[in-house]
């Protein structure tokens, strides 16, 4: 991506809570809106697989917070983005369940799946180390926490969901450097491999354990070849599994943080992390078509764009040092480490 992303205050936000009078109010241009970049994003990804459909969305939602500029129009907007930006997205993390299967798990090697493990919780623990010992907020390191070890965009706005005071803002942010560091990986990761001259199943232990996205997996895997895909997209839907652990322990600590400060706390386990959980078990039990899981990656597509979309109107497209260079910081430490724990677990697998 070009240089230069950076997130800033709206002086119109959108906020992600849809109003309890959405379905009565008629004001169906933000969600509309949502899903048409999101339509369009897909049929662009079917064409050029290697562009990430959340990437496309993303960039549409830059594009459209500067060409409204008018406050009219972000009010007539804002119910149908905030629905998006939660219900939809809470929507697609389920269906992203039914990708993976314990039988994928065991194809890859328990021994790997224990490494992945642990290279989200390395990931995850660095990010709010460096994140706290700079002075960052605990929110903005925790997103980056989550996109840079998990699933990137969709990991970020997970979390973001399950948070009692979420910041639009922050999340943007965070997406937008996991943007632009899985975008450095993809070019990146393909050297790498070829350098150090490994087989198959470690370059795609690796590029699995390592890249943001899963489209970034796919892209930088398939620059290599169609067996370090094969390999790279497993791991990464492993790590994608560790998302419903890791939200619903955020759920729970937010309880226990509100819980002296009154207001509505989240559930313990919210319930989008349960259908997500169930989600897997079903597929898991093989009684699912090819042509079903098929249909809900693509639905799953187009409510994680979405979402994206609504996330992307808060990122202001005019300079990255507005965000400050902490998040970067953070962004680029946690990048490093992810790679490296992926490549011991790499070595032994």
């Amino acid at each position: 991506m070009a240089d230069g992303f950076i997130v800033r205050g709206m002086t119109h936000s959108i906020p992600f809570r849809a109003s309890p009078a959405w379905w009565s109010s008629r004001r169906w241009a933000g969600l509309a809106a949502a899903l048409a970049a999101a339509a369009v994003a897909v049929a662009i990804n079917r064409k050029i697989p290697a562009l990430s459909p959340l990437l496309v969305c993303i960039l549409l939602g830059v594009a459209v917070r500067h060409a409204l500029t008018r406050p009219a129009a972000w009010t007539v907007m804002q119910p149908g983005l905030g629905f998006a930006a939660r219900r939809l997205l809470r929507a697609g993390i389920v269906l992203l369940g039914l990708q993976l299967s314990l039988a994928d798990i065991a194809a890859v090697g328990w021994t790997t799946a224990l490494g992945v493990g642990a290279i989200v919780a390395g990931g995850m623990a660095t990010a709010m180390w460096v994140g706290r010992r700079l002075g960052l907020e605990r929110d903005q390191a925790a997103l980056i926490a989550c996109g840079f070890s998990i699933c990137g965009a969709a990991a970020v706005a997970g979390l973001q969901s399950v948070l009692r005071r979420p910041r639009r803002d922050e999340a943007a942010t965070a997406i937008a450097l996991v943007v632009l560091f899985g975008t450095l990986m993809i070019g990146l990761a393909p050297l790498v491999v070829a350098a150090l001259g490994v087989g198959d199943r470690r370059a795609g232990v690796w590029i699995g354990g390592s890249v943001h996205e899963v489209a970034q997996v796919v892209a930088a895997s398939g620059l290599v070849s169609v067996a370090v895909l094969k390999i790279a997209v497993l791991v990464k839907l492993m790590r994608v599994l560790c998302l419903a652990p890791v939200l619903a322990g955020a759920s729970w600590l937010e309880r226990r943080r509100g819980a002296g400060e009154g207001g509505t706390l989240p559930p313990p386990v919210p319930l989008f992390v349960v259908a997500f959980i169930g989600a897997v078990a079903l597929r898991s039990t093989g009684v699912l078509p090819a042509d079903v899981v098929h249909d809900a990656t693509t639905l799953q597509g187009l409510l994680l764009g979405a979402a994206m979309f609504a996330l992307g109107t808060s990122v202001h497209w005019t300079g990255i040092r507005a965000a400050g260079l902490r998040p970067i910081a953070v962004a680029g430490v946690t990048t490093l480490v992810v790679a490296g724990l992926a490549g011991v677990v790499a070595a032994l697998a």
